[in-house]
């Protein structure tokens, strides 16, 4: 069942359920940023729209720099002022940033432990028509590779403009993954928000397996769980929004309820939270793992739902990975 008193979307598994991109989410979280704090200052490559800083700009002019297609010489930028007492958020597609400019990010941002937020946008599978060059599917492998930042993946809008505030009043380089595509509405204003914390959305007794998502997949993981119940397979759900620093305790308090685990994530299962998690437990506690994501491939250009079916990553694809994870305990 949905764990009701973390106050998820009720209608989450109706037909005509709200959906936003995460991208509008961080829109609003740093517009509520730029009223609260004057030191927040956003940054952007040619991509105010798309990245949704637009109300950040007409309302704070003074404090929005259009950096052109230059994503370098961005990261550059706010590199100096994330050392000079201000709060920059650096805004462009995944593939670009952290992707493009991930030396400089390095070496000007992490390296100085310069007080930036990098907001990648347009990540996963669910960029769709744009194909392989605008959907990135490495970021989180290749950011969380850096020492001492944070990142943090939101599932749904509502959770990302409580991220994109989070990470505003976090010190410390921080990495925010968005989506363009819209997608289910989780959560809702009152559920609770720790941005490093592991919440479990989908409660039962006596699970057989835990499911660990992240992102917008979320929501195929726990319309997975609810398909599994009505089956009499019972499983645990977890929303993992942080996945560095990873909420080990909680993981391993979850995966020992059910000795073995499934994760679920728009990226390659390759570095991302499938790879965060199973070096977690080979330290702690080795269980059987499945992994859903991208197999060491590219995606095609195509709708996103369709791609989401096409590279096993929807319910039917988790129901499956649950089945033979059980079988393996």
């Amino acid at each position: 069942m949905l764990n009701s008193y973390l106050h998820l979307n009720s209608k989450l598994f109706d037909k005509d359920a709200e959906q936003k991109p995460t991208r509008d989410g961080y829109g609003e979280g740093i517009a509520r940023l730029g009223l609260t704090n004057p030191d927040v200052v956003v940054l952007t490559a040619d991509l105010s729209e798309s990245t949704r800083c637009e109300e950040f700009a007409r309302k704070f002019p003074e404090r929005f720099f259009e950096c052109g297609v230059a994503e370098q010489n961005m990261a550059a930028i706010a590199a100096g002022l994330g050392v000079s007492g201000k709060i920059p958020f650096i805004s462009s597609y995944a593939t670009f940033s952290p992707g493009k400019n991930w030396e400089t990010i390095r070496t000007t941002i992490v390296y100085n432990k310069s007080n930036v937020k990098i907001a990648g946008h347009h990540s996963g599978i669910v960029t769709g028509p744009d194909g392989a060059t605008h959907q990135a599917t490495e970021d989180i492998a290749i950011t969380r590779a850096w020492p001492d930042i944070k990142v943090i993946i939101p599932c749904d809008w509502i959770e990302a403009k409580k991220a994109t505030i989070y990470a505003g009043e976090t010190e410390g380089p921080v990495y925010l993954r968005f989506t363009r595509d819209k997608t289910p509405t989780i959560t809702t204003d009152k559920t609770p928000y720790d941005g490093l914390k592991i919440q479990t959305f989908w409660v039962s007794e006596n699970p057989a397996a835990t499911i660990f998502a992240t992102g917008h997949l979320l929501y195929y993981a726990l319309l997975a769980a609810k398909n599994l119940s009505e089956k009499g397979i019972e499983v645990l759900v977890a929303n993992v929004s942080s996945i560095k620093p990873l909420d080990g305790e909680k993981a391993l308090e979850l995966v020992e309820k059910t000795g073995a685990a499934v994760t679920v994530e728009d990226h390659q299962v390759i570095g991302g939270l499938g790879g965060a998690l199973s070096e977690f437990f080979a330290k702690t506690k080795p269980v059987p793992m499945e992994f859903i994501g991208l197999q060491d491939t590219f995606a095609e250009s195509g709708a996103a739902i369709e791609l989401i079916k096409k590279y096993q990553m929807d319910e039917v694809a988790i129901e499956k990975a649950v089945k033979k994870v059980i079988k393996r305990k």
